[in-house]
């Protein structure tokens, strides 16, 4: 299980939401490039980036920070928000983005997903973000009744990369993951699954990785990185080490 170090945009600066409301931003100092730079020192095998803006009207505003950042960095780079064509898509690619996330794309052109996976071989990535158990899109400002669980399914026999989970309930809290919601999706599915929401400490981070066996191979962090919550560095050395003994933890988690 990786630690994925999460970078979302707005006009052009590092921003976290608080449970996906734009009224509720926090804006940070780094430039883009310099943040994804930073992180890469720090350990980061892999940046996530989203474009907000796109996420919420369609139309890219960030493509200058995304070609720095890709110019910038040596690791692989995945990016969703506002991924709706092919021709974005390749746009993408020939920034030197790795890999693109289609989140309401899922919901609103499912034949567009299905012969993009297709065209480029796991190099889409699903992203599910849910409220309640139902997916949300355009940025989390709409509200659908397609279950999670259904998405997931509809999609597993793809040659997709990945699935990103995102629960928006916990998302920028820094309160912990909703492990049901984590461990339901990893049930239902035999394709490699990235989680997203929660994170504000090692210990929430250790508490998943009881299920790495399952399917679970990448966690994205943002704010608690961001506030200094804790370091890649030092999350990636008790990671690969498992020194679960040195953090004061539940556990029960590891029975």
């Amino acid at each position: 299980m990786k630690l994925i170090p999460a970078i979302d945009l707005m006009n052009g600066k590092c921003v976290r939401l608080f449970q996906g409301d734009f009224n509720k931003r926090k804006d940070f100092a780094r430039e883009p490039y310099e943040q994804a730079k930073y992180w890469e020192k720090e350990g980061a095998k892999c940046i996530h980036i989203v474009d907000l803006d796109a996420a919420k009207s369609g139309i890219p505003k960030n493509d200058e920070s995304i070609k720095k950042i890709a110019k910038t960095v040596n690791i692989p780079i995945q990016i969703g928000g506002g991924i709706r064509s092919l021709e974005r898509i390749e746009q993408l690619f020939s920034y030197g983005v790795d890999k693109v996330i289609m989140g309401t794309s899922a919901i609103e052109n499912k034949e567009l997903v299905k012969d993009l996976s297709n065209k480029f071989p796991r190099r889409i990535i699903i992203g599910i973000d849910a409220k309640d158990a139902k997916v949300s899109t355009r940025g989390w400002l709409e509200q659908s009744d397609v279950l999670a669980t259904d998405l997931v399914k509809e999609f597993s026999y793809l040659k997709i990369a990945s699935f990103v989970v995102t629960d928006i309930n916990t998302d920028g809290t820094l309160e912990g993951t909703n492990e049901g919601f984590i461990k339901q999706i990893l049930e239902i599915t035999d394709i490699p699954v990235i989680a997203s929401g929660g994170i504000g400490s090692i210990s929430d981070l250790l508490s998943l990785t009881k299920f790495e066996h399952s399917g679970l191979n990448g966690v994205i962090v943002g704010k608690a990185l961001y506030e200094n919550k804790f370091k890649i560095s030092e999350a990636n050395n008790i990671l690969s080490t498992n020194r679960i003994n040195d953090i004061p933890i539940n556990k029960d988690y590891f029975a």
